[in-house]
């Protein structure tokens, strides 16, 4: 009988050896569930063939045709990636709705003897949990908004709070992206629902009874949406907020954003688009730092150019309850660590108030 799940604790602690994904590589790619292997029985090409037939031939010859590369692409697992298991290996096995991909491969590897089990309703039985906790239910976390002007290493100081024991939800670390307009990063984004997969379960590793510092983000990081429960959270939460001159944010810039600062005519071309916020001249006065080489001078620019008026408009219309304000005069190593004590000094005023 297949596993029924009603809450995410069940598939994030399911307990079972291997939690295998038989999906296509696409759909794996999109989304899938935490700690996942993909071992597709039907690829890319051949889902879409069958489900090709299906439509404009007939159920029963896309089902025949389906069953056979099912079995074949089955045994090639088995004969490869699996062949090492013993007799007590005890699996899980799910693919898009808990249909016949899944239910097919289960029934292969319980006849071998196996104790196989697959997921009921598949992927989108996880799916539906996921967009209940993160669209239809508040967080049970205690948020508390690390805040700052672009520059205040406000992510450098989440790593520290982490070593020191601080609960954090590095938002920018899921989603792959630095949060700003030159905040890409090599390899892109993951989708949307890879993204809210990667949240629930770093929440899941969370206590709610001790606060989680989060950096205080728009709705958006890059392309990705902050679900809405994670984003009124957000809106709720306390600020601690760091400040630091322009020239140390500068400093610090010019090093975090080395690789973008690298390529000069790809820099030219993300900042090309703010001459219609920002007016030729402010931009022309930063290519001319960009093709003089001066990384900082740019930097500090950008900082009081662009970013600084863009945070404090956003401040007058959010108006946060900043409980604690974080001043240093340096952004090195030391100086972080420093900062990081005074915050999680901070916390624990806001965790007794």
């Amino acid at each position: 009988m297949p596993l029924a799940v009603t809450d995410l604790e069940q598939i994030l602690d399911h307990g079972f050896d291997t939690l295998i994904d038989v999906r296509s590589p696409a759909e794996f790619a999109e989304d899938h569930v935490p700690g996942a292997i993909s071992l597709p029985v039907l690829d890319n090409e051949e889902r879409a063939r069958v489900g090709t037939i299906y439509k404009q031939q007939s159920p029963f010859l896309a089902r025949k045709i389906g069953a056979a590369l099912v079995f074949r692409n089955a045994a090639a697992h088995i004969e490869g990636p699996l062949a090492l298991h013993d007799g007590g290996w005890r699996p899980l096995v799910y693919c898009w709705r808990g249909g016949q991909r899944s239910g097919a491969f289960r029934w292969m590897l319980g006849e071998i003897g196996w104790r196989a089990e697959s997921l009921e309703g598949g992927y989108r039985s996880y799916r539906r949990l996921v967009t209940q906790a993160l669209y239809d239910t508040a967080l049970p976390h205690r948020l508390v908004q690390l805040g700052g002007y672009t520059g205040t290493a406000k992510t450098a100081l989440l790593r520290r709070l982490a070593a020191r024991g601080v609960q954090v939800l590095d938002l920018e670390g899921l989603a792959r992206h630095r949060g700003s307009l030159l905040g890409a990063r090599p390899g892109g984004q993951p989708a949307q629902k890879g993204f809210e997969t990667a949240l629930v379960q770093a929440l899941h590793g969370l206590d709610p009874a001790r606060p989680v510092v989060v950096e205080a983000e728009s709705s958006k990081i890059g392309r990705l949406n902050l679900p809405p429960m994670l984003w009124d959270a957000m809106k709720a939460a306390p600020w601690i907020e760091v400040r630091a001159p322009v020239a140390a944010r500068a400093a610090y810039l010019a090093e975090a954003y080395d690789d973008i600062l690298s390529d000069a005519e790809a820099l030219k071309a993300k900042l090309q688009p703010l001459r219609r916020y920002r007016g030729h001249a402010v931009v022309d006065g930063w290519f001319e730092k960009i093709d003089a080489g001066d990384r900082r001078g740019l930097c500090a620019a950008l900082a009081e150019e662009h970013y600084d008026p863009a945070y404090e408009t956003s401040m007058r219309a959010v108006a946060p309850d900043v409980r604690a304000q974080v001043d240093t005069a340096r952004l090195d190593g030391a100086s972080l660590d420093d900062v990081a004590a005074r915050i999680e000094a901070a916390l624990q005023s806001i965790r007794s108030s």
